[in-house]
């Protein structure tokens, strides 16, 4: 017996409708190239998406089109995300920072009819505009007046494109299934590949990040997400916030300034902000710096690597802001767990209560996690027993864009991260696989380490590497930058470690370095780092 409800989809479509009538009045503030304060509200946004999806209408957008951005986070942008998905289009996200080569086969694969790009972004589009043969059109999101001169044929303004085009659009009803939004990974081994969201599975995911014991969005927050909308849809945050009625902070091209990001926090009273570990450490660098504080944050959530100890403490400590850690990945939506307690939990000494919040925190309904051995084999959440991660729900992808076999092994799909689980439910990364240092046929943790090693009041940033060793195979390799005016030498960092640490974890040597280098995502690049480093030995 089937139950008699509505046959009701969950679309990006249904969310703009609700949005529009609950929270029409809720302000958007972006800092873009043009006007370092723009305002706007939910209803504005929402009436320009059909003045946008009207102009591709008259363009030959149809449905399963695939609609390119290379933009920050600005109301343009957002209005790209729900202008093209509602209209049946698909929003594709790329990341500018990626190698040229990486671009031009993403573009290229997705087979994209248009591209939005930021106007900062101009010079690497008139590189590589020719290397596109299926776009058809350019557009820079700015005005007429603030058109730069360009050699791409046929470029247009954003404004000129909607200009003069209906407010209405005889929005169609989809069905759920049909693919909303693409995004690609970064593809540190070979091309990067396609994670192709449906309607259905952003609206859940959506759901699921509002919840408490998840990012806890409502209505009276002013939410800044400093993680790109390029990636990974910006971590939900453009649909949780708006689906709350939440204030939104957008912070454009200056989401890697601390000043500017500390300037907006404080004048836009941000409650609620998230970002990569390496956006945080800059920022908290700048305020002990600076002297100054952030007068109205509550809360920080870190994801897209592991937060340092240090970290955390002193926003803690320092600034009286929780930092919750989260954890997940593009073919997640990319939301996999966060850090909240459990009533069994919340009671825990404060030293062992930061143990657990150094931990990436709890799978929300929508996520089944499991560990596994290198034979398939499922391991005890014990709190003890580390395996290969792996995960399945309805916001994580089967497999990936034009790609013929399953991502999934055995129906679930492999993370590539080895972890453990404890019997509260409480996840805690151990190390990408590829990045797990084995000495002596015992591994050693890079993450533990670098931790160890940012808890060090000289080091602003630390990572961790294995090196070939004639007899151990394997052998850690610390890489450290230090703090402006801050000094200390090799050995006294390495006696750092002692009692931190087993023993024989404790790195062979330091390399200290000025910076180190970082991924399109913000994370520590340890490929490049290995690449460094193994020439040099």
């Amino acid at each position: 017996m089937k139950g008699l409800m509505m046959d009701y989809s969950l679309t990006v479509t249904s969310l703009m409708r609700h949005v529009e009538a609950q929270h029409g009045g809720s302000e958007v503030y972006s800092l873009t190239v043009e006007n370092p304060a723009h305002r706007t509200t939910y209803a504005e946004i929402f009436r320009r998406c059909a003045k946008l999806a009207n102009a591709l209408r008259r363009l030959g957008l149809t449905e399963g089109d695939r609609v390119a951005t290379m933009a920050w986070n600005d109301y343009r942008h957002m209005e790209l995300y729900y202008g093209i998905s509602s209209m049946g289009g698909v929003l594709h996200t790329i990341n500018p920072r990626l190698f040229p080569e990486q671009l031009q086969y993403i573009v290229n694969h997705a087979e994209d009819r248009f591209l939005f790009s930021d106007p900062l972004l101009l010079p690497l589009l008139e590189k590589l505009h020719g290397a596109f043969p299926t776009v058809e059109a350019h557009v820079l999101l700015c005005s007429r007046e603030a058109m730069p001169d360009s050699s791409v044929p046929g470029l247009i303004s954003y404004e000129e494109l909607i200009e003069g085009e209906s407010d209405s659009y005889d929005w169609p009803d989809l069905d759920e299934n049909l693919a909303s939004s693409l995004c690609y990974t970064s593809g540190t081994t070979g091309n990067p590949k396609g994670v192709l969201f449906s309607h259905r599975s952003t609206i859940l995911h959506t759901y699921a990040s509002g919840l408490a014991d998840l990012i806890s969005i409502n209505s009276t927050d002013s939410v800044l997400p400093v993680v790109p909308m390029f990636h990974a849809n910006a971590w939900g945050v453009v649909y949780s916030a708006p689906m709350a009625g939440a204030r939104l902070v957008l912070p454009g091209p200056k989401a890697g300034d601390p000043e500017a990001l500390v300037a907006m926090m404080n004048g836009e009273r941000v409650s609620k902000a998230l970002g990569v570990p390496t956006v945080w450490l800059g920022l908290l660098q700048y305020l002990e710096a600076s002297g100054k504080k952030l007068e109205t944050v509550t809360s920080l959530v870190v994801g897209g690597a592991a937060c340092p100890r240090s970290m955390m403490v002193d926003f803690a400590e320092r600034h009286g802001i929780h930092v919750y850690h989260a954890w997940g990945m593009t073919e997640m939506s990319p939301l996999g767990s966060v850090n909240a307690p459990k009533v069994t939990t919340a009671g825990l000494d404060p030293a062992a209560r930061l143990e657990q919040q150094l931990s990436q925190g709890r799978a929300p309904y929508g996520v089944e996690m499991r560990l596994v051995d290198d034979d398939g084999d499922e391991l005890p959440r014990d709190g003890k027993a580390v395996g290969r991660l792996q995960v399945r729900g309805p916001w994580v992808a089967n497999r990936y864009y034009r790609a013929e076999e399953s991502a999934l092994e055995d129906g679930w799909f492999d993370t590539g991260d080895v972890a453990s689980i404890d019997s509260e439910g409480f996840m805690r990364i151990t190390d990408r696989t590829k990045d797990l240092i084995k000495s002596g046929g015992e591994w050693i943790s890079s993450i533990e380490l670098e931790d160890v090693a940012m808890a060090h009041p000289a080091v602003a940033e630390a990572a961790v590497i294995a090196m070939p060793h004639e007899r151990w195979s394997e052998r850690p390799l610390l890489i450290a930058c230090l703090k402006e005016g801050e000094s200390v030498d090799a050995d006294a960092l390495l006696a750092w470690f002692e009692g931190k640490v087993a023993k024989w974890w404790i790195p062979d040597a330091v390399q200290f370095a000025d910076e180190l280098p970082h991924t399109a995502t913000g994370k520590v690049s340890k490929l490049k780092l290995r690449e460094r480093f193994a020439a040099a030995a």
